[in-house]
């Protein structure tokens, strides 16, 4: 029983790293920008005044979720995906790898004009 138990933390010890490491796919609709918390839920998204929707999620560079209490004042590079009525619903706060990828639309227009590449999570403009 000890061995089963010890094999098990062993697996999760081993693949931790790895998982953490691992490439995020983010969704054709997210689109990228500047994010600072204010007073939560309020928040500036690329200098405009905007919201978190209710139960917007926000994931930091580890993909664990964030509160935004904890990001006040931080100017953030993100991606994010809007709801039906405008709100921030999800957030991904990016590492320098995520970041390094361009082209990455920000406005829905840029999006609906350019071809997204699931697999590679690549933004081609026509």
């Amino acid at each position: 029983m000890y061995r089963c138990l010890l094999a098990a933390v062993a697996a999760v010890v081993v693949a931790a790293p790895a998982a953490a490491q691992s490439q995020r796919n983010f969704p054709a609709t997210a689109l990228r920008g500047a994010l600072v918390v204010t007073n939560p839920p309020e928040i500036t998204l690329n200098g405009e005044p905007a919201r978190l929707g209710a139960g917007a999620r926000i994931k930091g560079q580890d993909n664990l979720l964030k509160l935004s209490g904890t990001l006040v004042g931080q100017r953030l590079l993100v991606h994010y995906t809007i709801d039906s009525q405008g709100l921030l619903r999800d957030v991904w706060i990016l590492t320098a790898d995520e970041a390094a990828k361009r082209p990455w639309p920000e406005t829905t227009a840029e999006a609906l004009s350019w071809a997204f590449d699931p697999v590679a999570q690549v933004w081609v403009k026509p």
